[in-house]
């Protein structure tokens, strides 16, 4: 468990959801967490290979890594990962088991080997035009099966050119936060999706600015305890050649990496810290 530290001397108001809170400069020693989504992209031969890869590289003592594979290759990379890395599937539904063609239950994923989760992905809210409401299901119903989740929450360009940013992700973790009791595992992952395939790019600032105004709300709607424990992670378009200055963030405890997971920079990314 983080040390603890009091991180807000500001007067709070009416409007706490959308002030900036919490003093990146006190932020704990989160443990670093990358997570490499490798989407719906591979086969056993060039996935095999890229294991040999990865299974090769150190990882620092404070720094844990998941890799999440597609569906069919979960039971194939728990075989052949590192047992140093932990393997996530890349979605699940919101229930045990029952009539819903092509879904996979939390139940299943663990009877592969794998124990993380990730939902809410940018991909699954607007390609596949996931709720809320389905995500925070699945988020919920995720842990109490014990799998821990990496719940993604993130704007659209529309959205941050709007400068409703904050409203848009304060939303998106309420409806989390209103439905999960118990965060011990459970990750955020920011990800500004207006700054993945568009040509724009998040500086390094700004993904902190965001992370450090959700650190705030969390402390100021949940608890300050479970502020300066959770883990919230950036996945907007991390590279070999952006991870360093990221990393340097206080508020930035890890990464959600997409198409650098896939290439040997992967092992440069977790070794961030």
């Amino acid at each position: 468990m983080p040390e603890e530290h009091q991180c807000k001397t500001s007067q709070q108001n009416s409007n706490t959801d959308f002030q900036r809170l919490g003093s990146s400069a006190m932020a704990p020693s989160r443990k670093f967490f990358v997570v490499g989504n490798w989407k719906m992209n591979g086969q056993k031969q060039n996935l095999g290979e890229l294991i040999g890869t990865l299974n090769a590289a150190k990882v620092p003592a404070d720094t844990e890594v998941v890799r999440a594979p597609p569906t069919a290759y979960i039971d194939f990379a728990q075989q052949k990962l590192d047992p140093k890395t932990a393997v996530a599937a890349q979605n699940c539904y919101k229930v045990t088991n029952g009539d819903f063609t092509g879904e996979i239950s939390p139940g299943m994923i663990k009877d592969c080997g794998a124990t993380w989760v990730v939902l809410g992905h940018s991909e699954r809210r607007h390609v596949f035009e996931e709720s809320d409401e389905l995500i925070w299901n699945k988020v919920a119903h995720a842990l109490s099966e014990g799998l821990g989740v990496i719940a993604c929450i993130g704007e659209k360009l529309d959205e941050r050119e709007a400068d409703i940013t904050e409203k848009v992700v304060f939303q998106q973790t309420k409806v989390i936060a209103d439905n999960v009791k118990d965060w011990s595992k459970a990750v955020l992952a920011y990800e500004p999706v207006w700054a993945i395939g568009t040509g724009k790019t998040a500086t390094p600032q700004q993904a902190q600015e965001v992370h450090e105004k959700f650190r705030g709300w969390l402390e100021s709607n949940v608890s300050e305890a479970l502020a300066q424990s959770t883990g919230i992670i950036y996945g907007g378009s991390v590279t070999g050649a952006t991870y360093k200055e990221l990393a340097s963030q206080p508020d930035v405890d890890g990464f959600l990496v997409g198409g650098a997971s896939l290439k040997p920079e992967f092992v440069d990314i977790i070794n961030a810290k």
